[in-house]
């Protein structure tokens, strides 16, 4: 992973709440939502809350005593998940999964919807969220399962390659697609000190109003377009309609639908 991978700055917030969210995350995020809320747990941290697709789908599901913590490193994605959602319960901290801010067995579940592909050291980000965690805790999270296997975004990446033949922007590979193996996450949380491991495949489908509400989406609203406007060219308005394109000769016309798929998992503090 590269530092451009994990900036979400100036209007990536924004475009990615408005376009990503729904085609890809919500689903996702209500899946997450279900599997917290009836733990029913007293305290909760989401680490790499994003723009807080999983808090406004959890947050009314908690009983009105729970401690609510949403965080991420990045100030923007978190000002903006709190422009879209307002509890007084809930605590907002700006915070690296590499150092949390918290003291030692302090949650009862830590969540974590799509950003633990972000970090720079998994086992190390493992073993903090473990450190957090009360014993017998519960960390669950999901990650984007292989690229091939999420339609949209594969085929975002087969028109990449096909534009820049030389050079490709590889971050969809590289970082969001990049942790798909179970045996590679098995073995990082196993190295942190969890135990009993479970991980599931769960297969969504992703729905678009139109091929270029996605190609608007991914082209403006992630990192791939810091990447794509570091080479200068083709420029991104060309790239954003080469992504359109594809889809629709894929998809056709009109609303579309693809397939995705995630790995799910949970895993038990000791």
């Amino acid at each position: 992973m590269t530092n451009i991978d994990s900036d979400f700055s100036g209007s990536i917030p924004e475009v990615y709440d408005s376009h990503l969210v729904p085609i890809l995350f919500e689903g996702y995020a209500a899946d997450l939502a279900g599997r917290v809320a009836k733990a029913d747990p007293t305290a909760v941290l989401e680490v790499a809350a994003g723009s807080g697709a999983v808090l406004r789908a959890l947050a009314p599901r908690l009983n009105d005593g729970c401690r609510y913590v949403v965080s991420d490193i990045n100030p923007a994605m978190l000002e903006r998940a709190r422009q879209r959602y307002s509890d007084d319960r809930l605590e907002w901290r700006e915070a690296n999964a590499m150092s949390l801010p918290f003291e030692d067995e302090t949650f009862d579940i830590v969540l974590c919807q799509f950003g633990v592909m972000f970090f720079p050291d998994h086992i190390k980000g493992f073993s903090e969220i473990l450190r957090v965690l009360r014993p017998g805790g519960r960390f669950i999270f999901n990650s984007w399962g292989p690229l091939e296997t999420n339609d949209f975004a594969h085929i975002a990446l087969e028109t990449l390659i096909a534009l820049y033949p030389e050079d490709p922007p590889l971050f969809l590979a590289r970082t969001p697609y990049g942790y798909a193996e179970t045996s590679r996450i098995e073995a990082d949380l196993a190295a942190a000190g969890f135990k009993r491991i479970r991980i599931e495949t769960v297969e969504l489908q992703s729905h678009a109003g139109s091929a270029d509400a996605f190609a608007f989406g991914q082209t403006y609203g992630s990192p791939l377009r810091l990447e794509i406007e570091a080479r200068g060219k083709p420029p991104l308005p060309q790239v954003r309609a080469a992504f359109e394109n594809a889809l629709v000769t894929r998809f056709g016309r009109g609303q579309i639908t693809g397939r995705m798929t995630a790995l799910v998992t949970e895993a038990i503090a000791p």
